[in-house]
């Protein structure tokens, strides 16, 4: 049967894509002016003045990821990728069109949200590592590693407010990769800590590839792209324009700017 318009619905189907998207459209409400009180907001609304406008972010898009897929999403700022991607980790809701999420979804966005600075930074692997679902046994499994991948452990009882943004970035990224699910969504988390960090993310990266974990990578990197993605989708304008082999969407990409 099918489902209402602007559903997500998640299943557990090995036969099935990783990810189906269907006629995906969302709009935001832009505030064009503001009314002081009710009294201002109902003789507006009997003018016929809504007091915002409307922003269609996503026009009716339609793909598939299969699984072991290392999709790339790319686009100009404000093309609709990012909203997308929240919309496929369940963020938000779409207002038109549909999501069928087969398996488990990790999405690495946001980095560092739930981290408290007046905690330590042990204290904060364990809060980040409850919100991800993990026991305190796992946890303590777990905690060794998590500071020698971030290389911070000499900070480990100092106060995370003391911690410089970029400290905070790697010691989020040491714990969510640690996360385990069927399906990954990340956001420009490649571009976290120094060189030589850098490098240990890419060759985790690169592991997953290997490893035909399916992935969905939203970038501004061509050469992530090239690098890391076995397809590629171009966005534009709330549009999917362009969907195929790396290199190809990559030079489109390249010609937006052109």
């Amino acid at each position: 049967m099918k489902r209402p318009i602007g559903t997500r619905a998640e299943i557990n189907d090995p036969n099935a894509p990783a990810i189906k998207v269907e006629h995906l459209h969302k709009s935001f409400r832009l505030p064009t002016e503001q009314a002081f009180g009710l009294k201002q907001t109902i003789f507006n609304r009997l003018r016929g003045i809504k007091g915002y406008r409307e922003q269609k972010v996503l026009k009716g898009l339609d793909f598939t990821v299969n699984q072991g897929e290392f999709l790339g999403i790319v686009g100009r700022n404000g093309s609709g990728k990012s909203t997308l991607l929240k919309i496929l980790a369940g963020i938000y809701y779409p207002e038109k069109g549909s999501i069928t999420v087969n398996g488990s979804l990790v999405p690495f966005i946001e980095l560092g949200v739930g981290f408290n600075p007046e905690l330590t930074g042990r204290e904060n692997v364990y809060l980040n590592g409850a919100l991800l679902g993990f026991s305190n046994e796992e946890m303590d499994a777990m905690y060794d590693e998590i500071w020698e991948f971030a290389e911070l452990k000499d900070f480990q009882d100092q106060k995370l407010k003391n911690y410089s943004s970029g400290m905070q970035v790697r010691l989020a990224f040491s714990i969510a990769i640690r996360a385990r699910g069927d399906i990954l969504l990340l956001d420009e988390v490649l571009a976290v800590g120094d060189a030589a960090f850098q490098q240990k993310c890419n060759d985790y990266f690169e592991n997953l590839k290997n490893n035909h974990q399916t992935v969905i990578l939203v970038t501004h990197s061509m050469e992530n792209v090239r690098k890391f993605c076995t397809r590629a989708i171009l966005i534009d304008d709330g549009k999917i324009i362009k969907d195929g082999k790396p290199d190809k969407v990559a030079d489109a990409y390249l010609k937006l700017w052109s």
